[in-house]
């Protein structure tokens, strides 16, 4: 039964019930992935300004030129007004599509899925974009029972995220952040302009008010690299390197904290020294399951027994069995990753970096900061004050986007083991619901009969893989059509997106019937080799059928991808729709305590618009999916239904929103639905925020007051101790697998075998980016990259009338010195050239750039005739799009073809690209794509935001 049917229509006309007065809506914003509180001021059903919410935990009151150009977002001729579909004949990617009523494009497509439920659910393939409801969508794919469901954390950065959690439970981003109001030295490491925007402005802006020292690792010195102390222009692909170099200094000079180590991570844990056994590596445990320690020469104690008194060093021997502790392991791997090894790699001088983990060493351990509050851990001990090391972190893409990513996310996280910044002042601080189990508990189902038609998937379709019995596989053969979580990519937490067009052409290791797209721009930016691609989605059998037989997209704005779908449905902006960041998602949480936001209907969207949930609701209910249907009775017509109605199991208390549940209101964190929860939360500013106590911010991995609560929150399922993992365990269990030693599953393939053997270390290492392996320094001397600008997010910031004036075209940056050798100048037409293919570019010099690095701006370029502006547009003429020559590929010395992905995660490589560039006798944008059918909205009476379609297609 429906809690709340009809409430975004009652909401929505109570909210413009005054027609003709000026109003204010609070709501968050969505022009990039920060989330800021927003206050939208409407004037005659128009949106007139945009501003921050003072009281916001996000924001506090700031807000950018993006959040601002919301305006022009909302108003955007791109916007799709009425369901579409490919004209009969057409060709898909022609962008020729017609109207179609509500009810044909549901029935189609409906009738398409109930086929596939009936007879096999893999058949669907379901990826989604940067949206905010993943929870949401990961439900209805595991109702309709399709294992074929992701996010596009494989293409962005689930080497972050899956590198923090199977190291601390957490990792930056929604998962932690940077405490730089306590640290005294902070280090940002591969971070863009755009992430994330306000509140690390706000939070730099504060260290430097201090005295604070800041330090940017990057090899293009941009965006918050201006405001740094000190740029280390760093080779792509190599902060592996230099972040192993700065271990073996702090090692060697005694600089780490080994009451950190000893209490708190596995450091000490006893690794079983037995090559050729099946043992061979696992950390040693009791017949509890405890990791055992060395409190003695020959006295070995479970690790809460021993009080953190286990020993960092020594070998030790137990009928007749070797064990060193894994502190030990990895002191024996640091003593070959020298300063000067690393200069050879990074480029980066030994002395810079010797000066630098000094900088972190002494600063983290000779002046700890100290904070007056008491608390518990889970030994029993109470301190009489919380002790921090004031040296912070903050890392993303720059560091994730690369075939050797995970490890090197690995390696930051035991650095910062190794400095004791874990929780604690002044260093890394988890966001709630984090800190989890390092890593969660909880799997996707393994099995091919776990997938069946006609029913749901009987767990999450991601998760996180202990052991190789957890893999998605029949035999060798990978049971998704992305591949993850196979012997390919074991720990692909996020899925890989950018893997499923290629293999459903390819059918391997099967085809798929629909593919369906939720705010994703895969034919264009959210993709690789992007002319292959294209040509993909329009691939046909000899028969003249596509390869793909159907795709279906959700989008809000007429992006390159729409002009390849079969069906289209509008969706809503977020101004005119109810949508959550929620805790079971993407929160808004801060260090201090946790937070979730709505959105809310700021305006009525466009007569022809429905939010994509609701139509995926609606689909549900037609196919009569478990958890949407039941008895034949609709649970839900609406998203806003079940934000407010779903809970994570019947009668668990846990849904979407944390805040003012149960009948009255009045509960926070488990409580009974409340059918006015979403009013609620409107009349609250739009979030929801609940301060942690003192006793309980601090040290949430060992502070048993706080995991105590967290158990009763239901953010955890145990009280017990979350030990950080300096020894990844479960990769060595898919190490074994490879050796032939794991007893359970394992791969029969040579090159499988050895790609797990090979990668799959627990403990950090550096080897260079897998590009390498298939081109020389000689014919491709240099690395290709993108970042995001400040001014645009992914794909619909470049379509916004206000931002395209702050930035509409993008030439390839490169450093003088290195055009110099070349001999190219300033403002020359060049050819990029990659084993994949060529594009010209405009070359502009800068001495913000490292030697061997050229980059350019991503989100900027677009197909002509997309997003509503017109084909002569500089996004189509003037601005380039590198995806064309990323390679999606790549080939091993045995002739195995495998994409150009890390091999543990499945992160797209797409920042180890080597070109060489060459002047060009074309002196505009090469390659071109055929124009396509533009479709300007015609949207409602605003002549002071009158489009025309002149050339550049402005205001």
């Amino acid at each position: 039964m429906a809690l709340t049917k009809g409430i975004t229509m009652h909401f929505l006309l109570e909210n413009v019930s005054g027609l003709g007065r000026t109003r204010k809506v609070h709501t968050t914003c969505f022009m990039c992935a920060c989330r800021c509180g927003i206050e939208v001021t409407v004037e005659q059903e128009q949106i007139r300004f945009i501003a921050g919410i003072k009281d916001s935990p996000v924001n506090k009151g700031v807000w950018c030129a993006k959040g601002g150009a919301g305006i022009m977002t909302q108003y955007s001729p791109a916007r799709l007004m009425t369901p579409l579909m490919r004209a009969p004949g057409s060709q898909r990617g022609s962008g020729d599509l017609v109207p179609v009523d509500w009810e044909t494009a549901l029935r189609t497509v409906a009738g398409w899925l109930q086929q596939i439920r009936d007879t096999d659910p893999a058949q669907l393939a379901y990826f989604t974009g940067r949206d905010q409801m993943q929870a949401f969508n990961g439900y209805w794919a595991r109702q309709f029972g399709t294992p074929n469901w992701a996010a596009h954390g494989g293409f962005c950065s689930v080497n972050m995220a899956a590198g923090g959690m199977y190291s601390v439970g957490g990792s930056f981003w929604e998962f932690g952040w940077p405490d730089l109001d306590a640290a005294r030295w902070f280090m940002l490491l591969g971070v863009a302009e755009d992430h994330p925007s306000n509140p690390l402005k706000l939070a730099i802006g504060r260290l430097k008010d201090r005295g604070g020292r800041f330090v940017v690792v990057n090899p293009v010195r941009s965006g918050y690299g201006a405001l740094a102390d000190e740029w280390v222009p760093i080779r792509p692909g190599t902060d592996g390197a230099l972040l192993m170099a700065m271990m073996h200094v702090l090692e060697r000079e005694g600089l780490y904290d080994r009451e950190f180590l000893t209490r708190y991570t596995n450091a000490a844990g006893l690794v079983t020294v037995a090559p050729g056994q099946p043992e061979d590596g696992l950390l040693w445990k009791d017949a509890h399951g405890e990791v055992l320690v060395a409190t003695g020469a020959q006295t070995f104690t479970p690790f809460r027994q021993a009080g953190g008194h286990g020993r960092l060093e020594g070998v030790y021997t137990h009928a007749g069995r070797t064990y060193r502790p894994a502190f030990a392991v990895f002191q024996e791997r640091l003593t070959t990753c020298t300063p000067a090894w690393a200069e050879a790699i990074t480029g980066i001088p030994r002395r810079t970096i010797v000066r630098l983990a000094l900088e972190m060493g002494t600063t983290a351990l000779q002046h700890p900061v100290v904070v007056p509050q008491p608390w518990t851990d889970f030994y029993g001990v109470t301190h009489p004050q919380t002790v921090g090391r004031p040296v912070a972190f903050h890392a993303m893409r720059g560091l994730a986007a690369h075939t050797n990513g995970f490890q090197t996310v690995r390696a930051l996280f035991d650095l910062m083991m190794m400095l004791g910044t874990i929780d604690r002042p002044g260093g890394f601080r988890y966001k709630s619901p984090y800190p989890k189990a390092a890593p969660p508990p909880w799997t996707p189902p393994a099995n091919r009969r776990d997938y069946q038609p006609g029913q749901p998937a009987p767990g999450p379709l991601l998760g996180y893989p202990q052991t190789p019995d957890d893999l998605l596989v029949d035999g060798d053969t990978p049971l998704r059509i992305d591949e993850a979580y196979s012997w390919k990519y074991p720990l692909a937490a996020h899925g890989v997106i950018q893997n499923v067009i290629r293999n459903a052409y390819d059918r391997r290791p099967y085809g798929i019937d629909t593919l369906m797209i939720y705010m994703s721009n895969l034919a264009w930016n959210s993709s690789w080799n992007t002319l292959e691609t294209r040509a993909m989605l329009q691939a046909q059998d000899d028969d003249g059928n596509y390869v793909i037989p159907h795709v279906v997209v959700f989008d809000a704005y007429d992006s390159e991808t729409v002009a390849f779908a079969d069906i289209v449905f509008p969706d809503t902006t977020y101004l005119e729709r109810w949508d959550a960041a929620s805790l079971q998602d993407r929160p808004i949480s801060e260090p201090d305590g946790p937070a979730d936001s709505i959105r809310q209907p700021v305006v009525a969207p466009p007569p022809g618009v429905r939010p994509a949930a609701d139509t995926l609701i609606e689909l549900a209910n037609r196919l009569q999916l478990p958890g949407f249907v039941e008895n034949g009775q609709r649970r839900y017509q609406t998203y806003a239904d079940f934000l407010q109605g779903w809970e994570t199991s019947p009668g668990s208390g846990v849904g979407l929103l944390a805040g003012f549940r149960g009948p009255q209101g009045t509960d926070q964190y488990v409580g009974a639905p409340n059918p006015q929860q979403l009013q609620a939360y409107a009349t609250h500013h739009a979030f929801w925020y609940d301060e942690i106590p003192a006793e309980r911010k601090y040290y949430r991995m060992a502070n048993q007051a706080y995991l105590d609560w967290a158990q009763s929150v239901r953010f955890v399922p145990t009280a017990d101790p979350i030990v950080l993992q300096f020894y990844s365990e479960p990769l060595q269990t898919f190490r074994l697998a490879g050796q032939g030693l794991w007893p359970g599953k394992q791969p029969t393939h040579p090159a499988l075998r050895a790609r797990l053997a090979t990668y799959c270390d627990p403990l950090p290492f550096w080897y260079p980016p897998l590009e390498e392996q298939e081109t020389t320094a000689a014919a491709y001397p240099l690395i290709l990259i993108t970042q995001r600008p400040m001014t645009h997010y992914h794909s619909w910031g470049s379509q916004n009338a206000w931002l395209r004036q702050l930035l509409m075209e993008n030439p390839l940056f490169i450093n003088p010195q290195a055009a110099h050798a070349l001999g190219l100048t300033d403002g020359q037409w060049v050819w990029i050239e990659s084993r994949q293919g060529r594009m010209t570019a405009k070359l502009r010099f800068s001495d913000a750039v490292e030697p061997g690095t050229v980059w350019t701006w991503n989100a900027i370029a677009k197909a002509p005739g997309a997003w509503g502006l017109h084909p002569d547009a500089p996004e189509s003429q003037q601005a380039i799009l590198v995806n064309h020559i990323v390679p999606d590929t790549l080939t091993s010395r045995d002739g195995t073809v495998t994409f150009n992905n890390d091999p543990i995660t499945g992160q797209a490589g797409w920042y180890d690209t080597k070109v060489r560039v060459y002047p060009s006798e074309l002196h505009e944008v090469w390659p071109k794509v055929a124009p396509l059918k533009p479709r300007r909205a015609d949207m409602v009476n605003l002549p002071h935001l009158r489009y025309t379609t002149r050339k550049g297609g402005g205001r």
